[in-house]
């Protein structure tokens, strides 16, 4: 048992394990950011184009009655909620849309921190006998034992 648990700590103390459980709280709070970016200005825009339409109340009665509300139909029958379906999936896509240009903003970002680096000094240079990369410093090719030109 005492095994077990020396192996179990080294498995839940591992860095990746740790990065993992910082995902997953970065993930959390990030959700409740894009669930409001949807949810508070995507689909209000959304519903401009779309009529305003309330895919809430869009339902099959399982009894084949018609009825005015979801809420309604819920107390006499069983429903097949398609609207909230349909609502879901809208959700799903504005959600990936939004995470996708939040990523593209990162990448464009971390491409302008590469940018500003200057380039680093080449450390290495190539044999013109055996055409081997050697340290740029060799006065004498390691593969081939020619000497160099200074």
């Amino acid at each position: 048992m005492k095994k077990f648990l020396e192996e179990f700590k080294a498995f839940a103390l591992k860095g990746n394990m740790i990065d993992l459980a910082v995902g997953m709280i970065i993930g959390s709070a990030f959700t409740s950011i894009v669930n409001s970016l949807v949810n508070d200005i995507f689909m209000p825009v959304l519903s401009i184009f779309t009529g305003k339409i309330d895919f809430s109340n869009m339902f099959i009665a399982l009894d084949g009655n018609k009825y005015p509300t979801l809420a309604a139909a819920n107390e006499v029958t069983a429903t097949i909620n398609y609207g909230s379906f349909i609502t879901q999936a809208i959700n799903f896509l504005l959600m990936a849309f939004v995470v996708f240009m939040v990523i593209k903003a990162i990448n464009k970002l971390e491409k302008i921190g590469k940018a500003s680096e200057a380039p680093k000094a080449p450390t290495e240079k190539e044999c013109p006998y055996c055409k081997s990369m050697i340290p740029i410093k060799a006065v004498r090719c390691p593969h081939c034992t020619s000497e160099l030109e200074k």
